[in-house]
């Protein structure tokens, strides 16, 4: 069916929702709009769905989300035979995030499998334990992560608690592609549901039960009641400002000001337009608010509250944020180092980080004796390594995960990134070393004087619509087929392909197998210990590239970085 036949089905049919068919009325004649939102189906990976909000296949609404649950649904049916299967839902501070919560519970019902959902908004993490805490089939997170406010999203988790796995994603979508959009999804009333015990809200025995096994993960839990760490906390109008302050309030952090403008759930982000914690733009207000009450620590977890970012204070008055990877090898260090102190390391350690993650914790785990696993980007990925370890009897055996974009978990109580635990982790770390008079700067710059001047840069190639996601493929294949010699005037003397799943050490011919599921990522190694990696965005139109370099200073280190980016992004042609 063409777009614009598509385009007067859904003004025919899409009609509970009034805000659909306003739209649709208000595209009327306009080709361009029309194929945007019909062009294609919203794609349904391990990612589950995301999107733009509005009317039509290529956008999030009811119908897709409808159509979504009822293949997950099959899915479900189909994989489990015990009677009382369950599905668990969570949703965060988006714009329809709840509708569409409701509209999952509605469905999953209506095939006869219960669904428990959260009576408010909830970190993502929050639902990993919920379906591992309440033995749950699957999972369902209405969120769009750090996305712009047009964006939301549909997440979907196995009965592990990890993000679906590529096979059964694949079995979901293929139960989806059978579901007409309209009227193909079995319902029942919300309210008939939850009279009718099908449909049910999570209980507060559930919220403090996670608060507590987040609590656990303290390696000093003597340090912070008496530390007199002073916090300023954003949760960016998200989910975090409950369980984030709860969990300070638990572990004896009193002094936590909130920064009021984004106190609130909002999804429309009104003083954050990219509400990320990765970014400056998003962590203003409260670096504005850090002038006033001049804490020890500025933290901003995203808006469904699985990643965390901070700044802390430069000594000249001003505050200076630390990238996820800096974040990242700090905790791990502190994790290794304090628990083997204390002797509450577990023999043969086990942390995980994914490919594009930091190198510097390659030399942090050789100097503690941890195994280090490297995986595919996504924390679904490092979940997965955990439930490799606890189907051993081993899960004690991991101590700490974490990838570039602010994403840290540890302990093994839930599958996926917890910006709770990594507030939690993060300000004990401070605490630790405002004990012993050092601030997390001093403690950064001696990880680098110890272990060297790692600097990481990011880079995004936005690749918009039909014509941006053919860009974007035809990209990655022109890489795959003929793949960079040099880079900015250094030899390319190693190269990784995903794709392929070949590691190539083009100094002697060598090949070896990457013992990963194939993705479309490449690493180029250069000659000068340097390293780019490129990647299609899982969840963005977007490519990402992925900088790294290594010097005697962090300036010389950064000033590698930067002529690299700039060269590598002439030769991609953006």
């Amino acid at each position: 069916m063409k777009e614009l036949e598509l385009y007067k089905l859904w003004l025919e049919n899409a009609t509970e929702d009034p805000d659909l068919i306003d739209e649709l009325k208000s595209i009327e004649g306009d080709e361009e709009a029309i194929k945007d939102r019909f062009y294609r189906d919203l794609e349904f990976g391990t990612g589950g769905l995301r999107g733009v909000i509005g009317a039509g296949s290529y956008r999030l609404n009811i119908y897709t989300i409808r159509r979504a649950t009822q293949g997950l649904a099959d899915y479900v049916n189909g994989a489990f035979k015990d009677e009382d299967k369950a599905v668990a839902i969570a949703y965060d501070s988006r714009i329809k995030s709840d509708v569409f919560a409701k509209e999952a519970a509605r469905v999953l019902a209506g095939n006869g499998i219960k669904a428990y959902i959260y009576p408010e908004l909830m970190p993502t993490p929050m639902l990993s334990w919920a379906v591992r805490s309440l033995k749950c089939k699957a999972g369902i997170v209405c969120t769009a992560s750090h996305n712009p406010a047009k964006y939301n999203g549909y997440k979907a988790y196995g009965a592990d608690g990890c993000q679906m796995t590529i096979e059964a994603a694949d079995i979901v979508l293929a139960a989806i592609e059978k579901v007409p959009m309209f009227g193909g999804a079995k319902l029942v009333e919300f309210d008939e549901g939850l009279k009718s015990g099908m449909i049910e809200y999570i209980g507060q025995d559930t919220i403090d039960s996670y608060l507590n096994k987040v609590a656990e993960q303290q390696i000093h839990p003597e340090i912070t009641p008496k530390s007199g760490l002073k916090v300023v906390y954003t949760p960016l109008n998200g989910t975090g400002n409950k369980p984030v302050r709860a969990i300070l309030k638990k572990i004896g952090i009193s002094d936590v000001t909130v920064v009021p403008e984004q106190e609130y759930p909002d999804g429309n982000f009104p003083t954050c337009p990219f509400p990320n914690p990765e970014i400056k733009e998003a962590l203003q207000k409260g670096l504005e608010l850090c002038q006033t009450v001049h804490p020890d620590l500025l933290l901003a977890t995203d808006p469904d509250c699985d990643r965390v970012g901070i700044a802390v204070p430069d000594g000249k008055g001003d505050y200076v944020l630390f990238s996820g990877n800096e974040v990242g090898a700090l905790l791990l260090e502190y994790i290794c180092r304090e628990r083997i102190a204390l002797g509450t390391m577990p023999d043969r350690p086990v942390a995980v980080k994914s490919i594009v993650s930091t190198a510097i914790a390659s030399a942090i785990a050789k100097e503690y004796g941890v195994e280090l696993r490297d995986v595919l980007t996504g924390f679904k990925f490092i979940g997965e390594q955990i439930g490799y370890l606890e189907a051993a009897g081993e899960d004690y055996r991991y101590i700490f995960g974490f990838e570039e974009s602010y994403g840290y978990l540890a302990g093994s109580y839930v599958r996926d990134k917890d910006a709770v635990v990594g507030s939690m982790m993060i300000c004990e770390m401070a605490a630790f070393y405002r004990s012993k008079g050092i601030s997390l700067l001093d403690a950064r710059e001696a990880m680098y004087k110890k272990y060297g001047n790692y600097y990481h840069g990011i880079a995004n190639f936005v690749c918009e619509g039909a014509a941006g996601m053919a860009e974007m493929a035809a990209l990655m294949q022109r890489l795959h087929a003929e793949p960079f010699s040099e880079i900015a005037g250094y030899k390319v003397v190693g190269l990784a392909d995903y794709m392929k799943k070949t590691d190539t050490d083009l100094t002697t011919g060598k090949t070896s197998a990457i013992e990963l599921p194939k993705s479309d990522v490449i690493q180029f190694r250069l000659e000068n210990g340097a390293s780019v990696i490129i990647r299609p965005s899982g969840t963005e139109p977007k490519v990402k590239a992925y900088y790294t370099t290594v010097a005697p200073t962090h300036d010389e280190a950064k000033a590698l970085s930067e002529k690299i980016a700039a060269d590598f992004k002439t030769k991609l042609g953006f």
